[in-house]
């Protein structure tokens, strides 16, 4: 038997959830799965929490509430260098539906505005109060999320690039985000992220450490484009093959870094 449980506030939802709890943002995610009946589902909490669906300053970040949709991300003015990888979601009807916490936890082939928010050093502040780190959230999905922290990126540090066999809105073959922050005009601290290279969006340690004191043309990419895909375990799946992800990750990449138009 299911279960459907509300509290008022986030912190209450996320002291009542089990093993077998989900929590429902959108729904694009878990009521799939109450549809075909999975077992592993017993209850779902849920929680009004104004704090989950506002976006707001905070101090020198902004604070982007798990229950954001995707179209309210799209044009909203703190957070519109976000738009594009938001887009990237599904149609229209998805994107009115699916939240910023429910893409976190999307699987694979999954989670475009994940990319672009791991490549940025989000972090994230959770129902119980803690606050952690993005990637180390990754590593294990665990507990409920209240907002994402992120601070505004400098104009055009951050680009964001999908690739899909059907347009617009077909499903990943991969993503890519690049946060490229600059010093004495050369590349320094550079973040890069791909989706649908693995079981959760993932840093590329080997392409950040090729673009370190890098200019930002052709010649300077060279070397990140050859260990595009090193250290990588890459997926074989119904979407693509590992060989071919291989194959066509240096080509994205470079129009990536370079700020050439998606064709």
């Amino acid at each position: 038997m299911l279960e459907v449980v509300s509290f008022p506030t986030a912190a209450e939802a996320a002291a009542a959830m089990t093993p077998d709890s989900r929590f429902l943002g959108g729904g694009t995610l878990i009521m799939n799965r109450v549809n075909y009946f999975d077992a592993r589902v017993k209850r779902i909490v849920h929680s009004p929490d104004p704090a989950l669906r506002q976006i707001a300053r905070d101090g020198d970040r902004i604070a982007i509430g798990a229950g954001v949709t995707m179209t309210g991300l799209i044009g909203h003015r703190e957070v519109d260098f976000l738009t594009p990888a938001a887009r990237a979601v599904g149609g229209p009807a998805i994107r009115n539906m699916a939240t910023v916490g429910g893409n976190l936890m999307a699987p694979h082939p999954y989670g475009d505005l994940t990319v672009a928010l791991l490549a940025l050093g989000a972090d994230l502040r959770m129902a119980d109060g803690r606050e952690m780190s993005l990637e180390a959230f990754l590593a294990e999905r665990r507990g409920l999320v209240q907002a994402v922290l992120v601070r505004r990126p400098d104009s055009d540090a951050l680009r964001f690039r999908k690739v899909a066999r059907v347009k617009p809105k077909g499903v990943s073959v991969m993503s890519m985000a690049a946060h490229l922050t600059r010093a004495a005009g050369r590349l320094s601290g550079a973040r890069v992220a791909y989706g649908a290279m693995g079981p959760t969006p993932l840093r590329v340690p080997a392409v950040e450490a090729a673009l370190e004191g890098a200019s930002l043309d052709a010649n300077g990419i060279a070397p990140a484009l050859a260990v595009a895909t090193e250290g990588l375990e890459l997926p074989d799946d119904p979407i693509a093959s590992a060989w071919y992800r291989r194959e066509v990750a240096p080509v994205h990449l470079r129009r990536l870094l370079l700020g050439e138009e998606a064709r």
